[in-house]
């Protein structure tokens, strides 16, 4: 619903299985009546009879960008590393048929664990000969949350609070640069003060956000209703940035400049026609921020590693 409300958006693809609870098509019909001027189009497929790369040909052809928040939802207890065997091989059939239908398109995954999928896919899409920077983690919900809590403890109006987050998208990986927020910087205590959370309290509250939410729906789900929201908010500056108005937003992608030695790493991009046009240096760090990029760099190094490990063993069917 919040893609079709996006300004930029003339035609709204949907593709979902048969087996879902609502048909694509119902989905599409609901969509479909609400006043903006975006046609939407559903496509079902078989999950064991049907290969998008067969039959996502009319859905994928002229798309400038491709979502998929696809793959299985952690359970309770589940570390995200559990997920790669599975959600890898779902997010490779849909990005197969993306290299194939529309290899010029920005393919934002939204396909946990984030920090090995991505990989992955960029460098099958890279073995293909396409390029790897078209195909991005979104990382938003992690700028999203640590707004939010900055704007819980400190009072201050949202729309001046801007935090950052770098490095990957899951756990310690995730690091919120508060001091490069204005709001947060000024307003926010290195360590908590009576109830009130510091820094440090805040950085591990982002770090655990989507277990929190795992833990609330009880093994019934995960982030789903923040984390469109926020996938909105990266498919807002891609698209403006398409259309000629050049937007900044972090998210997880191949690292030209090897950041922290990495070959891939989440950082604040400006996004433009044809899509990343830049990708920013990650500024000054505190004290405590140089401590935690330690953190994530040993982490992300293995996790990264296992999605490279994914493509040298597969690649992306013709």
């Amino acid at each position: 619903m919040l893609m079709a409300l996006n300004e930029h958006v003339s035609e709204l693809c949907i593709y979902d299985l048969t087996i879902s609870a609502v048909p694509a098509a119902g989905v599409a019909a609901d969509l479909g009546h609400i006043e903006k001027r975006c046609k939407v189009t559903a496509y079902s497929l078989d999950k064991d009879a049907d290969k998008p790369i067969e039959k996502l040909d009319e859905c994928l052809t002229g798309c400038h960008l491709v979502l998929v928040p696809a793959g299985v939802p952690r359970k309770p207890g589940q570390d995200r590393a559990d997920l790669l065997g599975i959600n890898a091989g779902i997010a490779k059939a849909i990005v197969e048929a993306c290299a194939k239908f529309c290899p010029d398109a920005i393919v934002g995954l939204i396909v946990n664990p984030v920090n090995s999928v991505v990989p992955a896919m960029a460098e099958l899409y890279a073995k293909k000969g396409l390029d790897p920077m078209k195909v991005l983690g979104v990382t938003s919900l992690d700028c999203v949350r640590a707004n939010k809590f900055v704007h819980e403890v400190t009072k201050q109006p949202l729309h001046e609070i801007n935090v950052p987050v770098i490095g990957g998208h899951a756990g310690k990986t995730i690091l919120p640069l508060f001091k490069q927020d204005v709001i947060a910087a000024k307003y926010l205590k290195d360590q908590m003060e009576g109830d009130i959370p510091g820094i440090a309290e805040l950085d591990k509250r982002v770090q655990d956000a989507g277990t929190e939410v795992v833990n609330a729906k009880g093994g019934k789900g995960s982030a789903t209703l923040s984390m469109a929201y926020a996938g909105a908010r990266f498919s807002g500056a891609v698209l403006a940035g398409l259309a000629g108005e050049e937007r900044i937003e972090c998210c997880y992608c191949k690292s030209k400049e090897k950041q922290q030695g990495l070959e891939y790493f989440s950082q604040k991009c400006t996004f433009g026609v044809g899509g990343i046009t830049k990708v920013h240096e990650l500024g000054a760090l505190s004290e405590y921020e140089e401590g935690r990029l330690k953190e994530v760099v040993e982490q992300l190094k293995e996790e990264i590693q296992a999605g490279m490990d994914y493509a040298e063993a597969n690649n992306l069917a013709d």
